[in-house]
């Protein structure tokens, strides 16, 4: 197992003589306005829950996108800021996009074109000519961020996700011959290539991709959808022994490298007497009882399954009327991406499904479902994974889903259950999940009601094995493997330096 302290220490050791920079679209920290005051809070989302506790070990760069309304009154002549705010370990760079480039690149081309297309959840991608000029210019205009820090000094590049497919190539070009090496984190599924093949602009961003040193997908079935659809659409060699595509006497290494949490950190924090006192508020505020608590964390994604899960509930219910009063299923949800109207259709009927469940089951002092808005302070969020008996992570795809591995850090009493969709990329480490197929609300229902009956020697035993992979595979080793095959890639180029 890989620790902050070891990251800090193999970062320092062996990549002192580059930058170490972080791109990606959401910001880890802004700045917003409450009663009058300006706040600093964290958003949600994976990017950010896995890649704050690296930067924060290595100390490098990171670039986003500004986001908060407050972003600006803080943030000095070079859109810089040093963050965590309270304990400042590395500096924030942002990019201001006005209304059209966010409207275009973000909710146009990146999720109504490009999300859906990587994501199995059955929603048609919309591909807008004027959405994809927005993704170009954005694309540059990061390019532009970075060089500005960088200059003619060498750095290592990392790029997080599906809004900056261009972004490599676009910083090739740009820099001088083996200044940068750079490399991809691609967060979301690779889909097929007959789902990716429908994209108009398929071979620019395969073309942009192919100019990355490395490439990192969360599982090897990504990889080799990503390696299939590079051969079948591009003019390339592909070496299936090094797991590696060469264009134009470039190569790009294409790996596996399943994202994590930081475990000791959850581990800890909900073994304090703050946790307590927050458990004891939450009962108080949401009345819970002595009722057993099932839970959900999303942001409010059709990808997520929340519908079906809520489904899932009422047929619970529905079969087991015994459990009334009995049980609590609580589901945090975040508002995303509202603007485009399938998440509005989505929000909608969220709504609409737990006023339905509610008016169904309630009694006069319990209402089964509770639906709690916005983000939560970690230290909430923390506790209530702690207070909940059984989590349902119900994706109907998705590239890893770090919630599952939320909730297994903070059972420090080895109790507690995991309900987990076989469809997320988290169920190929957690294999002592109960399993579910979100599509089949039968199955779905019957899977919660086991995980409700498990026996506790049985629920200990499989919550036991799961914290032990968490444990030792946690974020740093992530960051660890990935900094080190960067590694790889630069010592191959001063060997062909020194032979040249």
């Amino acid at each position: 197992m890989l620790v902050k302290e070891d990251l800090q220490e193999f970062v320092h050791e062996k990549m002192g003589d580059y930058l170490f920079v972080v791109v990606s679209n959401r910001q880890p920290y802004e700045h917003v306005y409450k009663k009058g005051k300006i706040e600093c809070q964290r958003p949600s989302g994976g990017v950010i829950t896995a890649l704050d506790p690296v930067m924060q070990a290595c100390h490098g760069l990171w670039i986003a996108a500004s986001s908060g309304e407050a972003d600006h009154r803080v943030t000095d002549r070079f859109n810089k800021i040093a963050v965590p705010v309270e304990n400042p370990a590395y500096t924030l760079k942002r990019v201001w996009l006005n209304k059209q480039e966010e409207e275009g690149f973000y909710y146009g081309y990146s999720n109504d074109a490009l999300w859906p297309l990587c994501h199995t959840a059955f929603q048609r991608p919309i591909f807008k000519q004027e959405d994809w000029q927005h993704y170009v210019n954005v694309n540059q205009k990061f390019a532009t961020a970075v060089m500005e820090e960088v200059g003619t000094a060498k750095a290592f590049i990392w790029i997080q996700d599906y809004h900056f497919c261009l972004l490599p190539k676009i910083l090739k070009e740009m820099a001088l011959p083996n200044q940068l090496i750079i490399a991809h984190f691609w967060h979301i599924p690779w889909p097929s290539y007959e789902s990716f093949r429908i994209c108009p602009q398929k071979d620019e961003i395969l073309e942009g991709m192919l100019a990355n040193d490395m490439i990192g997908f969360h599982t090897h079935y990504h990889c080799n959808n990503f390696l299939e659809v590079v051969e079948r659409q591009m003019e390339c060699k592909i070496d299936r022994e090094r797991f590696s595509v060469i264009r134009k006497d470039h190569e790009t290494l294409v790996r596996p490298y399943p994202i994590s949490v930081d475990f000791e950190e959850i581990n800890q924090k909900v073994q304090t007497d703050d946790f307590e006192r927050i458990k004891d508020d939450l009962i108080e505020e949401f009345q819970l009882g002595n009722c057993q608590i099932l839970m959900g964390v999303d942001r409010i994604d059709y990808t997520k399954g929340i519908p079906e899960r809520l489904n899932a509930i009422d047929c619970l219910l529905e079969n087991h009327p015994e459990l009334k009063e009995k049980i609590v299923f609580l589901q945090v949800g975040v508002l995303s991406r509202i603007h485009i109207a399938k998440y509005k259709f989505l929000n909608d009927e969220i709504n609409s499904l737990v006023e339905k469940i509610n008016w169904k089951y309630s009694t006069e002092d319990w209402n089964p479902v509770i639906l709690m808005r916005g983000n939560i302070p970690s230290s909430k969020l923390f506790a209530l994974y702690r207070m909940a008996q059984v989590c349902i992570v119900s994706a109907l795809h998705d590239g890893m889903n770090l919630v599952a591995k939320e909730y297994v850090s903070a059972h420090s009493d080895e109790d507690g259950v995991l309900v987990l969709s076989q469809f997320a990329g988290s169920a190929r480490e957690l294999t002592e999940a109960v399993f579910i197929n979100p599509y089949d609300c039968e199955q779905f229902s019957g899977s919660i009601y086991q995980a409700l009956m498990m026996p506790e020697e049985e629920r200990h035993r499989r919550m036991a094995k799961m914290r032990q992979t968490v444990h030792e595979n946690n974020i740093f080793r992530w960051a660890g493997k990935f900094i080190s095959g960067l590694l790889k890639i630069e010592l191959k180029e001063h060997d062909e330096a020194v032979m040249v």
